[in-house]
């Protein structure tokens, strides 16, 4: 990051620990990252894991912080920013939270400017995700420069110019992987159905998911291009994907997608109108 900053996570889940870890990684001293939860067991692995300041409530550490990720669930987002709020000068605040509104979340603080939202998914816990962020308009591009660091400490990111689309982000890489992993699990019954010890299932499944998703990455053509070169008319490749088609399997994805993102809205409607 930009000097050694002073950064405090708001939770210790998942995606918490993701981000930490990318950012010991990429030189960030331990001595730099202070992690509040409720629960003393998380903190205490994350103590003896990551050599971290931990704390149980938010107190005057959270004074000495350049950057606050909120790494909370949507629901308690409300009482966590009430409860950091008497710390709070102009540190920037990075909330990773699905559905609540940057601007909501800025005027619980009183018109609070210094807010990005992004949204990661889980990938990041191998350093592979990508996330998607969104700045309110008086956010420096100082601080916006160090809001791509904390997220690219895990993976790739794009900023959004309109909030709105951040649900759609949420939809399709947040929560994509769920997609692929049902994706995967389909693969593993149709494997099992075939033969295939359930070991057996789950390796090729999933390698086969990995170096097709490798291939696509590396190759110069579309994904359109190399499901084409995979597919010769009357083949197996093309009856499978015929059958695909004829169950509204693309259909169902995208109908599915769009479902995410309306819960993401609903999301924002439903907390963001909190007073």
């Amino acid at each position: 990051m930009q000097r050694n900053q002073n950064i405090a996570f708001i939770g210790g889940g998942n995606m918490a620990v993701a981000l930490i870890r990318g950012l010991l990684g990429a030189a960030n001293p331990p001595a730099s990252v202070h992690v509040v939860d409720v629960s003393q067991q998380t903190l205490s692995r994350l103590e003896s894991e990551l050599g971290v300041s931990t704390a149980l409530q938010p107190d005057a550490t959270l004074a000495t912080a350049d950057v606050i990720v909120l790494a909370v669930k949507p629901q308690q987002m409300r009482d966590v920013i009430a409860s950091i709020q008497p710390w709070l000068k102009q540190q920037l605040l990075i909330s990773v939270a699905a559905g609540i509104r940057a601007a909501d979340m800025s005027r619980w603080l009183g018109d609070y400017p210094a807010i990005v939202r992004a949204m990661p998914n889980t990938p990041a816990l191998v350093q592979k995700g990508i996330s998607g962020l969104y700045a309110l308009p008086d956010v420096s591009a100082d601080q916006r420069a160090v809001a791509e660091q904390v997220v690219s400490a895990v993976g790739q990111y794009a900023w959004f110019e309109q909030e709105a689309q951040l649900d759609a982000v949420t939809a399709i890489s947040g929560s994509g992987p769920a997609y692929v992993f049902y994706f995967i699990e389909a693969l593993e019954q149709a494997a099992r159905d075939m033969g295939f010890t359930p070991e057996q299932a789950t390796r090729f499944a999933i390698a086969t998911f990995e170096g097709a998703a490798s291939l696509a990455v590396h190759a110069d053509e579309s994904v359109s291009v190399l499901r084409e070169r995979v597919t010769s008319k009357g083949g197996t490749t093309f009856a499978a994907l015929t059958a695909m088609q004829e169950a509204g399997v693309a259909a169902s994805i995208i109908i599915g997608a769009k479902a995410a993102a309306a819960r993401a809205r609903e999301l924002g409607d439903e907390l963001g109108s909190q007073d």
